[in-house]
């Protein structure tokens, strides 16, 4: 019997591909760690394995005729309060960490998932007696790089990687960062890498708006951003040094992430720096965050 990709096994049980990989997660054969599809020691024993391709990388195959009606007890999956049980915190506050990622949000009553949050695995379930929504995630996420580093942020635990970590995955960002030194304080405090970033920045803090400065996103990938908005879930970027090879090469490829991601963005030149009064309330209202 011959092995085929999930993709080719959907066709041959004439599914869509995404309601077959909701199959395989509830049979308990995968589980998605960040932006990855795992196999797990079930799907292992039915007949999974990993193929590597040069053009796709790795993934998953499977026997073609693979059954998905076998009576088994799947892994049960992870609520907030069993996921808060591991890092001692309280499931609300594993929810409010989830939202600032971007992985759910709250609804009139209760936690949605977002599709960051179901490209993380996360699936949308309520409480049988009370309606309540509420997230399950696959028991993989508690080792998700981004969620152990915003906890510890959350924590105050400096789990970041060190410079010289940093250095071997990402020696561009570290030299555009020793190129480009924090030497600006804005009205906020924060230190910042040009006038033009000191003067976003003050335009945040002037119209009264939480903001974070070169906040890591949550993705395995270690990039962070200009300015981060938690109301609306929006990042900013500033984009100067238009004559650098170097700097637009890097621009690309952060560019490339955002889109990768589907995350919020608004990209600002030189010339909307100068007019942010008129240009930014209107590019923030687009995601629901009201400037005055």
């Amino acid at each position: 019997m011959g092995q085929v990709s999930t993709t080719a096994l959907a066709k041959i049980y004439n599914i869509a591909p995404k309601e077959l990989f909701s199959q395989l997660i509830e049979l308990g054969y995968i589980t998605k760690q960040d932006d990855n599809w795992l196999l797990t020691e079930s799907g292992v024993k039915n007949g999974g394995s990993i193929k590597e391709s040069t053009q796709y990388g790795q993934y998953i195959v499977w026997p073609e005729g693979l059954d998905l009606n076998k009576s088994q007890t799947p892994k049960p999956l992870m609520t907030s309060t069993s996921i808060g049980k591991n890092f001692d915190l309280t499931a609300n506050k594993v929810n409010f960490i989830f939202s600032e990622l971007g992985w759910v949000q709250k609804g009139l009553k209760g936690w949605v998932v977002t599709e960051q949050g179901k490209k993380q695995g996360g699936i949308q379930a309520e409480d049988k007696k009370s309606g309540i929504p509420y997230v399950r995630w696959p028991e993989g996420i508690i080792h998700s790089k981004a969620l152990s580093e915003t906890i510890g942020h959350v924590k105050g635990v400096d789990n970041s990687p060190t410079p010289e970590a940093i250095k071997v995955t990402n020696e561009e960002s570290v030299e555009f960062r020793e190129k480009f030194e924090a030497k600006h304080r804005s009205a906020d405090g924060h230190m910042v890498r040009s006038k033009a970033e000191m003067l976003i920045d003050n335009w945040l803090y002037m119209a009264e708006i939480v903001h974070a400065y070169e906040r890591k996103l949550p993705i395995e990938e270690d990039v962070y951003c200009d300015f981060y908005i938690p109301t609306g879930r929006v990042y900013i970027e500033y984009w100067g040094y238009e004559n650098d090879p170097k700097y637009l090469a890097r621009k690309k490829k952060k560019i490339d992430l955002y889109n990768k991601y589907g995350f919020n963005l608004i990209e600002l030149q030189d010339k909307d720096v100068q007019n942010l009064d008129d240009i930014l309330p209107k590019l923030l209202l687009k995601h629901g965050v009201q400037a005055y």
